[in-house]
């Protein structure tokens, strides 16, 4: 199977996040789960390069924070449109619900959005994460992780969480996956730097997601 990272510069570079050293750590993910992997530097480039992929990764940020504006490629946003349509496997990670705001479909399509002011997170720790199961029954393993707690997302229509952490006593989701139209998509909300990726525990579960988002394709 084929997957496709779209990876954060330009505009959706951030200072936060070191999306040039995650993306080869989710391609390695990946890779090791039998996937044939390529990385798209320019998001929006991406999105006209879907046909023939199995899975589109979008590790990327917040576009409308860049100083630079410009105008969406109608070709970016129908590459995006048709590949939804025909049922491509989709996973957003961290950042990326925050990303893609020119994109009427995304938001919709993940289930989900960070919203500015609002949604938050406590600083950088060690994260225990909680395990659920996958719609068709496969058990995902608690585990901690070096990350970011996620917190107050906004979230759209029916999803499934697959997997939780707790901010202040309040159990929050981690990962969620549902189906958009004939697409399986996935959010895993972990993933701020290389520290998240050396946990084993996150790693097996983004085999999960991306096991399941492509298991129709």
């Amino acid at each position: 199977m084929r997957a496709l990272i779209a990876t954060g510069t330009g505009r959706y570079a951030d200072p936060w996040h070191p999306y040039a050293k995650t993306s080869p750590l989710i391609a390695e993910v990946l890779t090791e789960a039998g996937f044939h992997v390529g990385i798209d530097h320019d998001v929006d480039h991406a999105m006209t390069r879907l046909e023939g992929v199995d899975l589109l990764v979008v590790n990327a940020g917040d576009p409308w924070r860049s100083e630079t504006t410009e105008p969406l490629d109608p070709a970016s946003l129908a590459g995006f449109r048709t590949a939804l349509a025909r049922g491509i496997g989709v996973i957003g990670v961290h950042a990326a619900l925050s990303s893609l705001r020119d994109y009427p479909d995304w938001p919709v399509a993940i289930g989900g959005m960070w919203v500015p002011s609002l949604s938050w997170h406590p600083p950088l720790d060690t994260v225990h994460v909680t395990g659920g199961a996958l719609p068709d029954g496969a058990r995902i393993d608690d585990f901690d992780v070096v990350d970011e707690r996620y917190s107050r997302l906004q979230a759209f229509g029916e999803r499934m969480v697959v997997a939780e952490h707790e901010t202040e006593g309040e159990r929050m989701p981690t990962a969620w996956v549902r189906e958009h139209g004939t697409a399986r998509v996935a959010v895993d909300a972990l993933g701020h730097d290389e520290r998240s990726w050396a946990s084993d525990g996150h790693r097996a579960l983004f085999t999960q997601l991306a096991g399941w988002v492509t298991s129709r394709a």
